[in-house]
């Protein structure tokens, strides 16, 4: 099913390699290039190693992404078949903020990610504006310190000329750029974040080496990462 066409710009030519347009044209829809990142080694950036911004080349060299390079790698791949280069950015309490890859298909808006957290990966594009999508995230982001306090929807292609896709240096400017883009205010009662952070620290306290996946609407969550496989609902 083709995406809906939000923008009428053509993606730009960019000069890939033959391994990587190989991998561009073999993930062609946003179902599979989840799968592609949900086998990746999550990047865990420091310790022990220096913190990182890659670009889809050096993600389809190096197979490890965190969040941010997940939503770009997202970006520059389903750019090639006609989806926009539309990311959204989460802030989050704790300054921890997520971002993923967001797409339309059919009037109905879906998303591709990557998190160490399991209710914080891709969701079906079943939800009727980019708001209700936003909210699908809020619940399985409390923590023990986070909760999301706001969201941006953001266009990659306004960084203009700046090599996004392709870099092979650190992208600091789009990670300056997405913390300063302004954002949205979710407002969500200090009773309820305290209650979800309270069953949180319950469940990590019974199952240390787990993380939850009891939360609502889970039917609109895409397929896990196998490293989720043993994670429970009590």
């Amino acid at each position: 099913m083709a995406p809906d066409r939000l923008m009428t710009r053509e993606a730009p030519r960019v000069q890939f390699s033959p391994a990587e347009w190989r991998l561009v044209r073999r993930l062609g829809t946003p179902e599979a290039v989840q799968r592609f990142l949900n086998a990746l080694p999550y990047n865990t950036e420091p310790p022990p190693g220096r913190a990182t911004l890659r670009s889809f080349r050096q993600i389809a060299r190096l197979r490890t992404a965190h969040c941010l390079e997940s939503a770009l790698t997202a970006a520059v791949i389903l750019e090639q078949h006609g989806y926009p280069p539309i990311v959204m950015s989460f802030e989050s309490a704790d300054e921890l903020d997520h971002v993923i890859f967001i797409y339309r298909r059919s009037q109905r808006w879906g998303s591709v990610a990557r998190s160490r957290d399991p209710g914080l990966h891709g969701r079906k594009p079943v939800f009727a504006t980019l708001r209700a999508l936003a909210l699908s995230y809020v619940d399985p982001y409390v923590d023990y310190t986070g909760h999301v306090t706001g969201y941006a929807v953001v266009d990659l292609r306004q960084l203009g000329d700046y090599d996004w896709r392709l870099a092979e240096k650190n992208m600091w400017k789009v990670e300056r750029f997405l913390l300063d883009y302004p954002h949205r205010t979710i407002r969500t009662s200090g009773r309820r974040v305290q209650a979800l952070r309270d069953r949180y620290v319950r469940f990590r306290e019974k199952y240390p080496d787990r993380k939850p996946i009891y939360y609502r609407r889970r039917d609109t969550w895409t397929e896990l990462p196998s490293q989720f496989a043993t994670s429970v609902r009590p």
